[in-house]
C-alpha cells in the first residue's frame, strides 16, 4: 500500500515566497563568474570601498586573536567595542547612549533585521522613502510587515517630502526608515529637511524611526551630516540610530554593525539576535573598536578622493548620449537617468525595453556591471558605484559611452 503513494518532498516556508537575491549581489556574482572565465569585467555594481582596512584595525584584530580572544563573545557585543561606539556617538553625533542601549551585530543589515523581527506583526507597515536600499522592503516582508513606499523623485532632489511621509502613516505604521546619505541616489538631508520630518514624527508617537547612517562620513561639497535623534532630542526614545564599520573604514568583510536606541527596544533585539547568530566575531569587534578609537584623518582623505571620482563619473555620464545624471551629495553612487536609451536596440540585437534589459546587455556586450534602478524602486535609472580605482572608473565610463552611442 505504501509503495503506491507517490513520493513527496518536505514542504518549505512561504516566508521567502517572492523574495529573491538582491539585484546588486546577483549582478556582482554574475560579474565574478564572467571574470573567472577570463573576461575582463568592470564591476561597478557593488557598494564596497576599494580602499584597504586601516592597518591599526588589522593589527588590533590580529593582536586579539594572538591574545586568545577567540571564545564566544557577549551576545550584545563586547565591552571594549560598546564603549568605543558610545564614545563615537558622543563625539560625532552628540548622542549619549548607556552601554545597555548599544547593540553590536553582524553588520548593520542584521541590526535592521533584528529590529523588524523584534517589533513587527502581520499587518504592520514600514514607511520607506523611495528609491531605497534593496533589502529594506524585503526584510519588512520577511517580518510579516508591508512596505509602504514614499516617492522621492528627481523633482524633490531625491529627498523625502514631510507631507508625503505624513500621508503614508496610518495606525498600522510601525516604522519610518531614513537613509541619508542615500543608497542609491546619494541624496543628503539638510538640517531643515530633518527638522521638518521630525515635526511630522512628533505628531505620530506610535511610530518607531530607524535611521541608517552607514554613509555618514561620505558627504561632499562641505555639507554637514546630522542624524535625527541629534536634531530632535524629543524623538530619542523612538529612534534606532544604525551605523557600522563597513563603508567609512573599508571593513565590509569584517561584518561589524552597531546601533544605539531605547533600552526596551535594544533588549528585545538582543533576544532576537540570541535566537539567530548570537554574538559577533571577537576578532572583528577588536578591529572595529580600534577603527572607531584610532586616527580619523583617513576619513577626510578618502572622502576627498571619492568626491574627485564622483565629479569625473558624473561628467562622463552627462557626456553620454541618452544619459542624464544629477550630482550626488553623498555616499559613493551615481544614479543616472537612462530612459532616453530605452526602446532602442544594441549592436547585438537586444531591444532595451527596461532598465534591467539595459544593465544585462551592458554586462554581456561591454562587460560593465551596474544595477538597474527598478531594484531600488525607480525604473529608468542605473546605480553605478564609484568606489573603484580612478582608471577602472574611467574605462567603465568609456564602455558605457560606447554602448550608448551604438544604440539604434
Amino acid at each position: 500500500m505504501l509503495d503506491s503513494i507517490a513520493p513527496t518532498q518536505p514542504g518549505l516556508s512561504d516566508r521567502l515566497a517572492g523574495i529573491g537575491m538582491a539585484a546588486s549581489a546577483a549582478t556582482t556574482d554574475f560579474a565574478r563568474d564572467l571574470a573567472a572565465s577570463g573576461i575582463q569585467i568592470i564591476a561597478l555594481s557593488s557598494g564596497e570601498p576599494d580602499f584597504p582596512t586601516p592597518d591599526h584595525a588589522i593589527d588590533a584584530g590580529f593582536a586579539a586573536a594572538r591574545a586568545g580572544d577567540t571564545k564566544y563573545p557577549a551576545q550584545s557585543g563586547n565591552l571594549a567595542l560598546k564603549k568605543a561606539v558610545q564614545r563615537k556617538f558622543q563625539r560625532e553625533n552628540g548622542l549619549d547612549y548607556a552601554l545597555d542601549e548599544i547593540l553590536i551585530s553582524n553588520g548593520a543589515k542584521q541590526i535592521i533585521f533584528n529590529a523588524l523581527m523584534a517589533t513587527c506583526n502581520a499587518g504592520d507597515e514600514v514607511v520607506i522613502p523611495s528609491p531605497y536600499w534593496i533589502s529594506y522592503a524585503d526584510m519588512a516582508r520577511v517580518a510579516a510587515a508591508t512596505p509602504v513606499l514614499v516617492p522621492c523623485g528627481p523633482s524633490d532632489s531625491f529627498r523625502p517630502r514631510p507631507d508625503r511621509i505624513e500621508s503614508a502613516i496610518t495606525q498600522r505604521t510601525k516604522w519610518l526608515f531614513l537613509n541619508f546619505p542615500n543608497n542609491p541616489t546619494g541624496a543628503v538631508c539638510s538640517l531643515a529637511d530633518l527638522q521638518a520630518i521630525a515635526e511630522v514624527m512628533l505628531r505620530h508617537p506610535h511610530v518607531w524611526i530607524l535611521t541608517d547612517d552607514m554613509y555618514e562620513h561620505l558627504v561632499f561639497d562641505d555639507r554637514a551630516f546630522r542624524t535625527i535623534a541629534e536634531v530632535e532630542p524629543r524623538l530619542r526614545d523612538r529612534v534606532l540610530t544604525v551605523n557600522g564599520a563597513s563603508k567609512a573604514y573599508a571593513m565590509t568583510g569584517w561584518r561589524v554593525g552597531y546601533c544605539g536606541g531605547p533600552r526596551r527596544l535594544i533588549s528585545t533585539m538582543v533576544n532576537m539576535q540570541g535566537q539567530s547568530t548570537s554574538g559577533v566575531s571577537s576578532v572583528g569587534q577588536a578591529a572595529a573598536a580600534a577603527a572607531l578609537d584610532g586616527p580619523q584623518n583617513l576619513l577626510a582623505e578618502r572622502r576627498a578622493i571619492y568626491q574627485e571620482r564622483r565629479d569625473m563619473v558624473v561628467a562622463a555620464l552627462n557626456a553620454t548620449p541618452g544619459v542624464v545624471c544629477h550630482l550626488p551629495e553623498g555616499a559613493f553612487y551615481a544614479f543616472p537617468d537612462i530612459t532616453a536609451c530605452l526602446g532602442r536596440t544594441t549592436p547585438a540585437g537586444t531591444r532595451l525595453d527596461t532598465d534591467a534589459d539595459f544593465a544585462a546587455a551592458l554586462l554581456r556586450e561591454q562587460h560593465v556591471g551596474v544595477v538597474h534602478g527598478a531594484a531600488y524602486g525607480l525604473p529608468g535609472y542605473l546605480r553605478i558605484s564609484f568606489a573603484a580605482e580612478t582608471e577602472i572608473l574611467r574605462e567603465g565610463c568609456a564602455r558605457i559611452q560606447e554602448f550608448c552611442r551604438a544604440l539604434t
